[in-house]
């Protein structure tokens, strides 16, 4: 019985989801034919074939100008974006209750929120410990309206909210001032999938809710009748890889008018004045979409939705379960000649409540970490696309190796202005043993067994390694073998 065959008894289901090796082989075939094991969906998703080809055809077909005229080519361009904000919309079954604010990517979105969130002196801002860095900068403005900034810590080992240390914190807020608080649907770094259900609680207590939902819809259905969080944030290209340079902030319809803009641009007044020094910015989302919209690629994101409902969501999360709990299952059971866990894994070692991103770190037959880094470039060696580091999200990286506020003020103590990750790495290494950082690994819609059996063979090879031998090691692409210098 294969390695396959097995999996298939475990996994029954994933019998159902054949659909998608034939989607891999029609339009990802870029991927089998070079060899290549993708595992960075929550860093970007991957086009296919036809998505590009529509598009082209679509560039080739139209003549489309600047929005911001009445001529042909500029109504041209209105009807195509208006066209996908609709879709946009019904695809995340917010249809008159949101508005959708085209921006630049997620990040931009974010911001949006947080320049233009009335936050006061009496208001607060609280986030989850595990939050991208994006959604931590909003606190800078927050701060500089004088709100109350407050963390929801983390449990360890699973890095889930503390929902108990959360609704104490919830529970401070001045019903009658502006409250904002924000949490992943889903963790970029460890997986973990937060409870919708904390949104309608937060909101009964006072709070307006941000949900980032930028790691949790490519894999999973978010309707927003059946949720409604305030604000969400969306990024396309980490949903279906293609366009890039176009994101999307979905506002509830009674919040947008009760957010102040501090700026305004081109594209964002219906009427500004020099000499009479004042502006009247434009109504709902045109107030927001700054400068000229990305018109040209937009209209590829009603493309790209059509190709995520033809593979079916429920397929898609039907696949990525059963490969990653194998996958978690295969990394638990390295064990060295003396017994000790080669992988460490960050989050929760089941399928409760969490995705297709696993985030691990390795450890030689001593306990010593085996540096990261070293790993990620034996896997490029390996044509294995993973990511290491904090991901953007220091908050869980310091939850799952507890790290305090006393090691990180001493690490920025030593390193002064010249810290940075592999740096602060080093001292953290040197003070304490703790790590700074981690390799994640996360699977997407076309992910197949190869590509977790693959990896997993991969990380099998460092045990019995020493850190030390690792370190002086080459790598042997065809038998994917880590080799010592000289052998």
């Amino acid at each position: 019985m294969t390695t396959f065959d097995q999996f298939l008894q475990r996994h029954p289901s994933y019998a159902n989801t054949g659909a998608l090796d034939a989607m891999r082989a029609a339009e990802y075939a870029r991927l089998d034919a070079q060899g290549h094991i993708y595992l960075d969906y929550t860093g970007a998703g991957l086009h296919a074939a036809s998505q590009v080809m529509e598009h082209a055809r679509q560039l080739g077909e139209f003549v489309q100008g600047n929005p911001h005229s009445a001529s042909p080519s500029s109504v041209a361009s209105t009807r195509r974006v208006e066209q996908t904000r609709a879709a946009v919309l019904d695809y995340f079954n917010a249809t008159g209750e949101y508005t959708a604010i085209f921006t630049q990517n997620a990040s931009t979105a974010l911001k949006l929120v947080g320049e233009s969130f009335p936050f006061t002196s009496q208001g607060r801002f609280l986030l989850s410990a595990d939050n991208h860095n994006s959604v931590n900068g909003i606190r800078e403005f927050a701060l500089a309206k004088g709100a109350t900034i407050n963390y929801a810590p983390l449990t360890r080992p699973d890095l889930r909210i503390a929902i108990a240390a959360l609704d104490t914190l919830l529970a401070q807020a001045g019903p009658a001032q502006e409250n904002l608080f924000a949490f992943p649907a889903q963790s970029n770094f460890s997986g973990v999938k937060h409870p919708l259900s904390l949104i309608e609680s937060a909101q009964a207590k006072g709070w307006k809710v941000l949900l980032d939902a930028a790691a949790f819809v490519p894999t999973n259905r978010l309707d927003l009748r059946v949720v409604s969080p305030d604000f969400v944030v969306i990024s396309f290209y980490k949903m279906f890889g293609y366009p890039t340079g176009v994101g999307c902030l979905l506002v509830r319809n009674e919040i947008l008018e009760r957010l102040r803009r501090p700026w305004f641009g081109g594209g964002t007044v219906n009427f500004a004045t020099v000499q009479g020094r004042m502006h009247v910015l434009s109504k709902g989302e045109a107030g927001f979409e700054d400068g000229t919209l990305n018109y040209l690629s937009i209209p590829a994101v009603e493309i790209g939705l059509r190709h995520l409902q033809q593979l079916g969501i429920e397929i898609i999360q039907t696949r990525i379960n059963s490969l990653t709990n194998w996958l978690i299952t295969q990394l638990l059971a390295l064990k060295h000649h003396n017994g000790k866990p080669l992988v460490r894994i960050y989050g929760p070692a089941n399928m409760q409540m969490r995705g297709g991103t696993v985030t691990m770190n390795c450890y030689d037959p001593n306990g010593h970490l085996i540096d990261y880094r070293r790993i990620e470039e034996m896997a490029g060696v390996a044509n294995i696309s993973l990511r290491t580091g904090c991901f953007c999200n220091p908050g869980a990286g310091e939850s799952a190796e507890d790290l305090n506020e006393a090691d990180m003020r001493a690490g920025l103590s030593e390193l002064g202005t010249e810290v940075n990750l592999p740096r602060f790495l080093q001292v953290m290494q040197s003070r304490s043993g703790k790590s700074a950082g981690a390799i994640r690994v996360s699977l997407g819609l076309v992910s197949n067994f190869a590509d977790v059996e693959k990896f997993a063979e991969f990380i099998a090879q460092f045990r019995d390694q020493t850190t030390l031998k690792i370190g002086a090691a080459s790598f042997d692409i065809e038998s994917c073998r880590v080799v010592r210098d000289g052998s």
